[in-house]
């Protein structure tokens, strides 16, 4: 008897690991995110800052360089800003410093996806 009692307290302390369905990030429904859904990669590779989150499903990144002129051996600023998709799971907000991916076409604008927050 006392074997049976000891092998139910060892089963009661023992505690229980979290189940991945259960997790924070299992409401995601979308066909688009790099975790849940079934969307591949390619190509190129950015970490930068989130300049718009207004609308849904998307945000703009903004990423700036110089630009070397020869003839006047001077730089210029160059800025270039695309729109992203930011899926439900990772929701980045405006300021957000994220790492976005090169996909296929998700829309008329949208190449790029949201992988994961930096900071």
């Amino acid at each position: 008897m006392k074997d049976n009692k000891s092998k139910k307290q060892k089963e009661q302390t023992v505690p229980k690991k979290p189940d991945v369905s259960e997790s924070k990030g299992s409401e995601c429904n979308d066909k688009n995110c790099p975790i849940h859904g079934s969307l591949r990669f390619r190509g190129r590779t950015f970490t930068e800052k989130v300049v718009s989150a207004k609308s849904s499903k998307s945000a703009i990144i903004e990423i700036n360089t110089r630009h070397y002129i020869p003839k006047y051996e001077r730089y210029e600023k160059k800025r270039k800003r695309l729109q992203v998709h930011n899926p439900g799971c990772i929701n980045a907000k405006e300021g957000d410093v994220v790492k976005v991916k090169e996909c296929r076409p998700i829309s008329k604008t949208k190449h790029f996806v949201i992988i994961k927050k930096v900071k």
